[in-house]
């Protein structure tokens, strides 16, 4: 199945860029562990509704996100995920053909030399803490292997994007222009990075706060 960029792509990329590098005081540590080119796959928490936002504009290279199925349906903001050629992906028990697509367009993707971005824990969080991590690194770095890089995200948490106090944005935003901080670990090779591996080193680089 071939992933076909869209030819207004670049200029998505650029304006999110804009938008979060105003938005914020953006700060980028030790991101030369993902590779300038050829594929990598990066593992990150996930902290709020703007994460892949902020992640993306932290890369000139285009980032593919691997994202819940819900989110990337939102009639409001699908026109940006297909833009961005984000991988919707479902529950087996939700959607069972749509789970086996998204590893078959994660592995596409892949071979082609990209970078893919999964926030294995699979959901957002509710508590500032990390979910315990899902199993889908683990096939997906078995069926294509390839570099896997962890990232941590901080300064999201509290923010009007975030479920700190309850439902996020659903409050009148209380902070403006704050500090968020992308960190990346060291590339993993792929034989190395177990679940358990990556919860370890995705929490020692998110630090107590999030």
């Amino acid at each position: 199945m071939a992933n076909v960029r869209h030819p207004a792509e670049p200029l998505l990329h650029a304006f999110i860029r804009s938008v979060v590098h105003l938005g914020y005081r953006f700060t980028k540590r030790d991101l030369a562990s993902v590779p300038r080119e050829g594929a990598a796959l990066l593992v990150c928490n996930h902290v709020s509704f703007v994460d892949a936002f902020v992640i993306a504009a932290a890369f000139r290279r285009p980032v593919r996100f691997i994202m819940d199925h819900r989110i990337y349906s939102h009639p409001l903001i699908n026109w940006i995920f297909r833009i961005g050629g984000v991988i919707p992906i479902a529950p087996q028990r939700d959607d069972p053909a749509l789970l086996e697509s998204a590893f078959v367009r994660t592995a596409d993707a892949l071979d082609r030399g990209e970078l893919v971005c999964i926030f294995p824990e699979g959901r957002i969080t509710w508590d500032g803490e990390l979910n315990k991590f899902r199993g889908g690194v683990t096939r997906i770095v078995a069926e294509t292997p390839v570099p896997v890089v962890p990232l941590a995200l901080r300064g999201l948490w509290g923010s009007f994007f975030s479920r700190r106090g309850g439902p996020a944005m659903r409050r009148f935003p209380r902070r403006w222009w704050s500090r968020v901080e992308l960190r990346a670990g060291a590339a993993l090779p792929p034989r190395e990075a177990t679940v358990q591996r990556l919860q370890r080193e995705v929490s020692a680089l998110r630090g107590a706060v999030c």
